[in-house]
């Protein structure tokens, strides 16, 4: 079957300053920020719809960022630990943010993503993605020497308690008739990046190419049973995404044969708006079965690119996967985080038209 979304998008989109301002409002109800996420949702919902899309997204308008549904629903994390991580961008800056670290043997609370799915089951225009983080993602930032032993003694038994977690979550959706689900999984750009690698072996005490390898078995333990008929299931790739700025860089070659022959997706979303992504060339281990959306549209810089440059790239990307494998999307979401990346509203709705319009001059309605 034809992947029937040739306009993709990753997700996140800029929250309304007025919805990140009530949100810091210490007096806020939880009613008024309820009144007023319905009603943007509604609002960037409706503006997909006049773009042109036919995978519509909440936004993540709900959350603090893309992983924050997770820690909103467990317990046994001490939210005052920190970990560093350097970011890398336009500002300059380095962010050194604090990260709830695993102290406790995880205890879930409620469901991740049913006060989001109710709401789009009814609203929506049209179909629908929800995006959940990766399982590999919260050892990466949670598990920290010297102060998460105690709960679990190594790395990998706390991410095997974790995928249960993201499992039941995706077997929820699945029961729900949700048609589109992406696990966001930034974490393997770790074994792409040499400076990633190093910290892997030397930090977390582990050989880089068995957590690779652990990671996929993780990823499709969590997806199992969650391929169907007339619904799709992604992932998304990135190296990082933080008020415009990254932590990796480099090419997919070093993990592309085993991540597209073994992942059990439909569909994997790839950042390639930039070189730090390195070249089409991987993308040749893709299975025929499988299609590749191009991430190719930053959300991280305002300027608007170039739709021929698009159709280059696109047709580039061709050699190595069929066009009809191929689909369309900004390499990232507009906002993992609360505060979003550099750029304003307006430049975010033209990068999305240019997705659509981009997709109906290649493939046509």
């Amino acid at each position: 079957m034809p992947f029937p979304y040739r306009a993709d998008q990753v997700g996140s989109l800029l929250r309304p300053k007025q919805l990140v301002e009530l949100r810091k409002d210490p007096n806020a109800g939880h009613s008024r920020i309820r009144e007023l996420e319905d009603a943007q949702i509604l609002r960037v919902l409706n503006r997909q719809k006049e773009l042109g899309f036919r995978i519509f997204s909440d936004g993540e308008l709900r959350r603090g960022g893309f992983m924050s549904d997770f820690y909103d629903s467990v317990e046994g994390l001490d939210k005052d630990g920190s970990i560093g991580r350097i970011w890398q961008g336009q500002s300059g800056a380095k962010d050194n943010r604090l990260i709830g670290i695993v102290v406790e043997k995880i205890r879930q609370t409620k469901r991740l993503t049913a006060h989001e799915t109710a709401f789009l089951r009814e609203r929506s225009p049209g179909d629908f993605k929800m995006t959940l983080p990766t399982a590999n993602q919260f050892p990466a930032i949670m598990y920290k020497k010297g102060l998460s032993a105690r709960a679990y003694p190594t790395y990998s038994e706390f991410l095997w308690d974790v995928a249960p977690i993201i499992r039941n979550e995706i077997q929820a959706l699945v029961r729900e008739g949700v048609k589109y689900i992406q696990i966001d999984a930034p974490r393997y750009s770790y074994y792409i990046d040499p400076k990633w690698r190093e910290y892997v072996q030397q930090e977390l005490e582990i050989d880089p190419e068995q957590a690779l390898d652990e990671a996929i078995r993780v990823d499709n333990a969590c997806l199992e049973g969650a391929r169907r008929p007339g619904a799709v299931t992604a992932i998304h790739l990135c190296r990082g995404n933080n008020r415009s700025q990254w932590y990796a860089e480099g090419g997919y070659d070093p993990i592309a044969e085993k991540l597209f022959t073994q992942l059990n997706v439909d569909a994997f979303l790839l950042e390639y708006e930039s070189e730090r992504a390195g070249t089409f060339e991987p993308l040749r281990f893709v299975p025929r079965d499988k299609t590749v959306v191009l991430g190719l549209v930053s959300s991280k810089v305002p300027e608007l690119e170039s739709q021929q440059q698009l159709v280059r790239r696109i047709e580039e990307a061709s050699r190595y996967v069929p066009l009809e494998n191929l689909a369309l999307s900004p390499q990232c979401g507009f906002a993992s985080t609360m505060e979003g990346n550099l750029l304003t509203e307006d430049e975010q709705w033209r990068k999305l038209q240019l997705v659509v319009d981009t997709a109906r001059a290649v493939w046509g309605d």
